[in-house]
């Protein structure tokens, strides 16, 4: 934790707080935001989902998309590492294979903003993770 040495510094703090806390209070309700689970087993990180996950934790804040980016175990599908479940409100989740940093830019613009699926969905034998 970093020194407080202004006021400024005081209200930052708390309001990185008030928002860690709306995450948390919202990631049981799925009904209303988009959930984003990246696979961070073992495999996945050797495969990079570690930067995948900083990424969308980052991106979906700065373009105003309301968001809660998680991180899961190994979800069954080593061949497609790194992998990306999308679930955007109203619909069924969508598992994404082989993510790296352009597959996640264009999963955003158009998947999660659009609606419109993008190639390297991996069939998936279960519901959720």
């Amino acid at each position: 934790m970093s020194k407080i040495k202004s006021l400024s510094d005081l209200r930052k703090m708390r309001e990185d707080m008030l928002s860690s806390l709306e995450l948390r209070e919202n990631a049981d309700s799925d009904q209303a935001m988009v959930q984003v689970k990246i696979g961070m087993a073992t495999s996945g990180i050797a495969a990079g989902a570690r930067e995948i996950f900083n990424f969308f934790a980052s991106a979906l804040p700065k373009r105003n998309i309301k968001a809660i980016v998680t991180q899961t175990g190994d979800m069954g599908i080593k061949y497609a590492e790194p992998l990306v479940m999308i679930t955007v409100p109203g619909k069924e989740a969508v598992v994404f294979g082989k993510v790296d940093i352009d597959k996640a830019d264009e999963i955003i613009e158009t998947y999660i903003k659009k609606g419109e699926l993008v190639d390297g969905v991996v069939p998936q034998s279960y519901k959720t993770i």
